[in-house]
């Protein structure tokens, strides 16, 4: 019968496996951790922590979380909230690691050389009071948080703790080019914004007075309504055309 002793052993050493440590060396480790505990009477993870978490502190061929490596690739980039979860998970199946969020809310990341992990990201929010509860859920699931913006809590752990050996990378892909990923409406609102910008501009330079101002207000909520009316238009198109290409599928 498998114990929660075995459970925690077999995701601490297919964790420590996805890091590149040599089997030899794993297979010490939790033998000693065993006999360790069998000394204290105590339950892993009372002990040790969680164990995606105690890994990370354990793998001696990986650089630990927030530690310096002279080698290691840094790139910093930033996604609007329509987009950050996706690129997340698009850049930590890469192997980046964020380690902090800046102060104008870009991701800070970091990517060890030869022994580089996959990282799985989720957004909590933790403001009003629910620090907390969330951190209470999360941290024994081997979740880390790793940066704050508004009212947005980030939390990392290496894929390796929910997909095993998996969880590692054997080559790393290139870096990407851009910085700045945003979502189709994070673009439109980018537009809007910028058109905003240009009107108020326009209007204070040109001295139009209240009628001016109005015009100005009217042709901003014009620029809203066609760029909204242009977004339901291209998705109905999408949905039209995923609707043929089903009954096509369906007539052949």
């Amino acid at each position: 019968m498998t114990t929660e002793s075995d459970r925690y052993f077999a995701e601490l050493t297919d964790t420590l496996r996805a890091a590149g440590v040599p089997d030899e060396q794993i297979a010490a480790t939790v033998e000693d951790l065993r006999g360790h505990l069998a000394e204290t009477g105590t339950g892993p993870e009372e002990e040790f922590g969680p164990a995606a978490a105690f890994a990370g502190r354990l793998g001696g061929l990986a650089p630990l979380p927030g530690e310096p490596d002279e080698q290691a690739e840094n790139w910093t980039w930033t996604a609007d909230f329509f987009n950050d979860r996706r690129m997340l998970a698009v850049h930590g199946e890469q192997g980046w690691e964020v380690e902090s969020l800046d102060a104008i809310g870009r991701f800070v990341c970091r990517r060890a050389p030869g022994a580089a992990l996959r990282w799985e990201y989720r957004r909590e929010v933790i403001k009003g009071g629910r620090r907390t509860k969330v951190l209470g859920e999360l941290e024994p699931e081997g979740w880390e948080l790793c940066g704050e913006w508004l009212v947005y809590g980030y939390f990392k752990r290496p894929k390796a703790a929910s997909a095993g050996p998996e969880g590692g990378l054997e080559t790393l892909p290139a870096r990407p080019r851009g910085w700045l990923f945003l979502s189709g409406r994070g673009k439109a609102a980018l537009v809007i914004w910028g058109l905003a910008v240009v009107l108020c501009l326009a209007a204070a330079l040109s001295g139009l007075g209240l009628p001016g101002y109005v015009i100005a207000l009217l042709s901003l909520g014009y620029a809203i309504g066609m760029t909204y009316t242009a977004k339901l238009e291209m998705d109905k198109g999408y949905v039209y055309a995923d609707r043929k290409a089903a009954r096509n599928d369906e007539s052949a």
